[in-house]
């Protein structure tokens, strides 16, 4: 039934001309049993297989680098699990919230029933249909609410680790998108009298690696507990890969940015170069890591079979290709109940600028609360410039594909190593810099401590002669 109204209002769309390119060839896709790209190519290709082994080599090098150093400067060995054991630590707390969380999300089915006992007084009465459906809305709004508002509050109240903070913070948006997603198929069902799917099915969607909620998924036969067991490792390598390059890139570089009064703007920007190849390997990590293994491990434990969770979104030549494949268990969710919705009656340009704005706020949120301070970079890069480069990449990305690949490419690799330099070094200056009146949670203080300034003496030169 949500299908349909999926289809329908996809076709609504279409019919209005509102519908891009890529929508009207592929239009509306169901679930279907199917293999990750990176699994296809990983099985297919010897030449994938070999680029998945330099990432490797890469990390046995890095080791290898780390632990010869140390050991021959110090005579200990480091090889970054310090920054992992701090990055998630306490997590004893973590667990409290996250079942706090989930025990929120279940109520939804209790509540349910009771709504679909009003829906059936509302069928007698139908005058009272309004008052129901605007009950049905603010209860939902309750439980987004009651899912975020403790977490918030606590973690607010005392700061968790990096890592922590991520998984509450990831886990309290899920469960949110969840709720909406569950409430918008089941919703009707209890105004019309349609049978609500059973408690099992609730709780399977709960865990299952997919947003958008059906009554049946495609399953798969058995559990290749192998598989699992494989993809688990790889999301604790990842994980170790991407603290190892904070621990021998990112803190050298920014460490000790606020401990003196000025700093030269030439040590800035040459740091800020030096994060440019860690940023990208560690954003590319963790796309691996989260919907690559993380989710392909669920998968398999859940004999999920659609595992098409990205696309081949490095091949893209325009942005909003970009921006469709990178994630398409969040794109669906978007589509479905954002973008249709609005595209329906309001068109498809205050629709998709809805879309940006949203995702924008949710991932600014995110950084937010893993930093511990408002520095609104991602907001700006995703919110403001992901919008604009949108329109100006769409069609002349289709007319020349390699030079607008190797632009976003471009574009993704400067954008990683901004944000990994401008959000360590608000970290830094927080934790270095000596504490003033004028320090608040949403004025950056790298932006005052230190003084960013030019060499004594500097002059321009010019190289041609």
């Amino acid at each position: 039934m949500t299908s349909n109204n999926s289809r329908n209002r996809y076709q609504k769309v279409k019919q209005n001309g509102e519908a891009t390119h890529e929508e009207e060839q592929k239009e509306y896709e169901e679930f279907a049993i199917r293999e990750s790209p990176l699994t296809t190519l990983l099985d297919s290709s010897i030449h994938i297989r070999t680029i998945y082994h330099i990432f490797v080599v890469i990390l046995l090098v890095l080791i290898c680098d780390t632990v010869i150093f140390d050991l021959v400067e110090n005579g200990k060995i480091n090889i970054g699990l310090s920054v992992v054991a701090t990055g998630f630590g306490d997590m004893r707390r973590v667990f409290k919230l996250w079942v706090y969380e989930f025990i929120v999300s279940m109520s939804l089915y209790p509540l349910l029933l009771a709504y679909s006992w009003i829906g059936a007084i509302s069928r007698k009465y139908p005058a009272l249909r309004p008052t129901v459906v605007m009950l049905g809305v603010i209860g939902v709004i309750a439980l987004e609410v009651a899912v975020a508002a403790v977490p918030l509050f606590d973690m607010g109240r005392k700061q968790l680790p990096v890592g922590s903070t991520a998984i509450v913070t990831g886990e309290m948006l899920r469960f949110m998108m969840k709720l909406v997603a569950i409430a918008s198929a089941c919703g009707p069902r209890c105004l019309n009298g349609t049978p609500l799917p059973t408690f099992k099915l609730h709780i399977y969607f709960m865990f299952a690696p997919t947003l958008i909620y059906r009554d049946q998924y495609p399953r798969t036969k058995k559990i290749r507990w192998g598989v699992v067991v494989f993809h688990l490792l790889e999301v604790a390598a990842v994980i170790f890969y991407i603290s190892f390059l904070w621990e021998i890139v990112i803190v050298p570089n920014w460490a000790d940015y606020g401990k003196e009064k000025t700093v030269a703007i030439s040590t800035v920007v040459r740091s800020m170069f030096a994060s440019v190849l860690p940023g990208t390997i560690s954003v590319l990590c963790g796309f691996y890591c989260v919907l690559h293994s993380w989710l392909n491990a669920w998968s398999e434990m859940l004999k999920f079979g659609d595992r098409l969770f990205y696309e081949d979104w490095w091949t893209a030549s325009c942005f909003s290709q970009y921006f469709r494949r990178w994630n398409l268990v969040v794109h669906s969710w978007l589509r479905d109940h954002i973008y249709l919705p609005l595209a329906t009656y309001a068109g498809r340009s205050l629709a998709t600028f809805s879309v940006f704005f949203v995702s924008a706020i949710a991932h600014e949120v995110f950084m937010t609360l893993m930093c511990g301070f408002f520095y609104p970079v991602l907001l700006v890069q995703f919110g403001v410039l992901g919008v604009i480069l949108v329109p100006l990449t769409e069609k002349a990305g289709r007319r020349y594909p390699n030079a607008f690949n190797l632009l976003l490419w471009f574009g993704f690799s400067i954008g990683n190593g901004i944000l990994w330099s401008l959000y360590p070094m608000e970290y830094f200056a927080r934790r270095n810099c000596p504490p003033s009146e004028n320090d608040s949670f949403f004025i950056p203080k790298s932006w005052t401590c230190p003084e960013v300034v030019l060499k004594p003496n500097w002059t321009f030169q010019n190289p041609l002669f």
